[in-house]
């Protein structure tokens, strides 16, 4: 009560976000030209799609750092706003495109602790994810806010390398609900595993996982939680296709080699183990960890591969109208910073929704070139839509996809958190004849 109390304060008394300068000019969108309806970047993109910018932060009003995305009905967008990585600075945002290009932003509201994930969920309301919580609450009265999933793990207790909530709504209304892992590796100073008489991680049982909340109807969930699946670092990309299959996309530890470990998409199952923090790729144990402790060929094996560090954030099912050749398609941002990352790829499904693989594939890195997965590994059959989103100085800076929406339209928005812009992938207009 206490802290519902001290939110809806905040809602009134202002924000507890430090004031933001403008971007840098290595971070700023040049624009020329048109991209469906929106100024056009200069970022080289598949043929046929460009890449527009809806807004880019430079002052004034808008989100600090833009995560997650959401169209309404009315063709506005509510995105939430990280703001940093300090409790009680993120905001939601209520964006206003207008049809001159212009936008306006209204602030619903401020001093939430990194709000992430925004959804629709099974009976139309709004629900937004924030560090410790999951609420609801009506666009149109922003200072109604019910509370349906608290208590989650708080990293100003806990020191939480990996705070953010997400979610989806499993086919009969649980929420899946990611509690990341409290460190990378489970490891102490001196890099030396953190075990108990047991041999295994001293870190808490309650985290590294997706927890299932059970659905009570009537917008209410269980306050109980089952661990729905475990061994999982971090899990802000997830999501369910139609046929009912659960999909994750892990970020993998934090190795300084940059061409390992490989993250990964996994199929989530009922008591399923991913093997963090003992495993990583098909089944390898990690430094610190020895082979017998790990037990990987006991740990369930991700259904693909991704590049090494490649950091994927969002993902979801294509399922608009203006890319017919990507209905069905899995949606990837991958938003790390190394040489494989900034990227929005198209993954090819099946029709349960499961990636196409190949093997002795490669991936793209930048500034240019390819490198190997490992040769009998599945790796993805991806396309990548932003193939030259790498930093051109004067120009646009190297892409930090988060956030990932399909417009009504079928277009693509897309939160780039780094350069504070909101971006769209439509289709380029053919050349006259």
């Amino acid at each position: 009560m206490i802290r519902r109390i001290a939110i809806l304060a905040a809602l009134v008394v202002g924000s507890l976000a430090a004031p933001v300068a403008g971007q840098g000019a290595s971070h700023v969108y040049a624009v020329s030209g048109d991209c469906g309806g929106r100024p056009a970047t200069a970022v080289r993109m598949a043929e046929g799609y460009c890449l527009g910018r809806v807004w880019q932060r430079t002052g004034g009003e808008g989100p600090r750092m833009p995560r997650g995305l959401l169209e309404l009905p009315d063709g506005d967008w509510l995105v939430t706003d990280l703001g940093g990585w300090e409790a009680g600075r993120g905001a939601l945002w209520r964006m206003s495109p207008g049809g001159n290009g212009a936008v306006r932003w209204t602030r619903l509201m401020r001093g939430l602790s990194m709000p992430h994930t925004v959804a629709t969920g099974p009976d139309g309301r709004v629900y937004v994810a924030e560090m410790s919580r999951i609420f609801a609450v009506d666009p149109a009265r922003p200072e109604a806010v019910t509370a349906v999933i608290d208590g989650l793990p708080d990293n100003r207790l806990h020191e939480n390398r990996h705070p953010l909530s997400s979610f989806v709504f499993d086919r009969d209304g649980a929420l899946l609900v990611n509690v990341g892992a409290p460190s990378d590796r489970c490891l102490d100073a001196a890099g030396a595993p953190r075990r108990t008489a047991q041999g295994q991680c001293v870190e808490s049982a309650e985290q590294g996982m997706v927890r299932r909340y059970g659905y009570l109807g009537g917008g209410r969930w269980s306050r109980e939680w089952t661990a729905y699946s475990t061994g999982l670092r971090n899990s802000v990309a997830m999501a369910r296709h139609a046929s009912g299959a659960v999909y994750q996309a892990e970020n993998s530890v934090d190795l300084t080699t940059p061409d390992r470990p490989f993250d990964e998409i996994n199929q989530l199952h009922a008591s399923a183990d991913f093997g963090w923090p003992y495993c990583t790729d098909m089944g390898a144990a990690l430094p610190g960890w020895t082979a017998r402790r790990s037990r990987c060929g006991e740990r369930t094996a991700p259904v693909s591969l991704l590049p090494p560090h490649a950091a994927p954030l969002a993902m979801l099912y294509y399922d608009g109208p203006m890319f017919p050749e990507l209905r069905g398609r899995m949606l990837m941002s991958w938003h790390g910073y190394r040489r494989a990352a900034g990227r929005v790829v198209a993954i090819e499904t099946d029709a349960a929704g499961a990636p196409m693989t190949d093997s002795r594939a490669r991936y793209a890195i930048y500034p240019h070139g390819s490198l190997p997965y490992p040769a009998q590994a599945p790796a993805p059959r991806a396309r990548v839509l932003t193939p030259g989103w790498d930093t051109r100085a004067g120009v646009h800076p190297r892409g930090s996809p988060a956030g990932l929406a399909v417009a009504r339209d079928g277009s693509i928005w897309i939160a780039d958190d780094r350069a504070g812009a909101i971006l769209r992938i439509a289709r380029t207009q053919p050349s006259p004849r």
